[in-house]
């Protein structure tokens, strides 16, 4: 099968996975104009004094003292913040079963990896929320001076941010906040408080919930370090400017009455969909992120059901539940679908 072959395929499935634009909702333009917008950073017209008045927007938006756009993913964005606040030698506290890029950019700033660890939730299956007293722990044994934590977790259990900050002030280490999961917090007050105006560096991808294409995402600070100079030792010198355009399109949709009026009738839609699969348990902190278990079924059964039976794909799936991820794109005919088929599966 070419790979052509496969996105056909794909496409054809009801997807409660990233991205969240469910291959229909264009923010900013359709693909068939990627190339008429291609441009260069050398053009006349100046863009890079553009992208940098653009980002002194976004950072007015989010309440930040600067923002950056990505268009490598958060994955750019967690490399940049270690490079810009750690030097060789030094130590960096991540969470050892994260993703990839926390260890990757601690090693390329030749920094020293120190790994915590999280406790499993015995009901869902998943990793807990970060928890402060172990975090003290490492802090009190160690001259860390970075911390990485992921909120949301991929499930949604966020952590307290505002106490671990707290706490990282309290041991003089930088706070940094993956949370790529979490990209519509900011722009809603029912979805968990964002890290944006509280960590020292925040990532978030906007391809995951808020719409964007991939691999778009932001990073945030709240430092005076720079963070330019570290991003300009990982990213190219030719930037995609049609995908850079695209970002500044996405949050000011986000931050319009329309974008706002969209998150919210996405919770509602999940809200309802939950009252009605009263067969099922749901759990986690962050509603967009639905996780789900049955009594009869383990996450493998109820994840092969919804694909095999329902043609529904969900994000992740363990031995104890089953988790979808719905974004700014996820439709209401989407929520429908799953609503009829998780009641049909809780009820049999």
């Amino acid at each position: 099968m070419s790979l052509t072959k496969l996105l056909r395929k794909c496409c054809k499935m009801s997807l409660f996975t990233t991205p969240s634009h469910s291959q229909h909702f264009f923010i900013y333009h359709k693909i068939r104009n990627w190339y008429k917008l291609d441009i260069s950073e050398t053009d006349y017209h100046d863009p890079q004094t553009i992208l940098k008045q653009s980002e002194q927007k976004a950072s007015k938006i989010y309440g930040t003292k600067a923002t950056r756009y990505l268009t490598n993913g958060s994955t750019s964005g967690i490399i940049g913040a270690v490079l810009s606040c750690v030097k060789s030698g030094e130590k960096v506290l991540i969470w050892e079963n994260a993703h990839p890029c926390h260890k990757n950019a601690v090693e390329l700033a030749g920094a020293i990896p120190v790994f915590y660890t999280l406790k499993t939730d015995t009901e869902w299956g998943v990793p807990e929320r970060t928890c402060i007293d172990d975090i003290e722990q490492y802090l009190k044994n160690n001259k860390i001076i970075a911390v990485i934590v992921t909120s949301p977790t991929y499930e949604g259990f966020v952590s307290d941010i505002s106490s671990l900050q707290a706490l990282c002030r309290k041991y003089n280490a930088y706070l940094i906040v993956d949370e790529a999961h979490g990209a519509l917090y900011p722009f809603s007050e029912k979805l968990p408080e964002s890290a944006v105006k509280i960590a020292d560096f925040t990532v978030q991808s906007l391809h995951k919930t808020a719409g964007g294409i991939n691999p778009t995402a932001l990073l945030h600070t709240n430092t005076e370090l720079d963070i330019d100079k570290a991003l300009a030792k990982i990213n190219t010198t030719s930037p995609s400017y049609p995908m850079l355009a695209s970002i500044e399109k996405n949050i000011t949709f986000l931050n319009s009455k329309s974008g706002k009026k969209q998150i919210e009738k996405l919770i509602n839609g999940i809200t309802k969909l939950r009252q009605q699969c009263n067969k099922c348990t749901f759990g986690g902190d962050d509603i967009t992120k639905i996780l789900v278990k049955t009594d009869k079924l383990n996450g493998y059964e109820l994840s092969e059901i919804l694909y095999g039976e329902y043609n529904i794909e969900d994000e992740k799936t363990n031995e104890k539940s089953t988790m979808l991820l719905c974004g700014i794109g996820t439709t209401e005919a989407k929520l429908k679908k799953l609503t009829k088929a998780l009641k049909k599966i809780g009820s049999t």
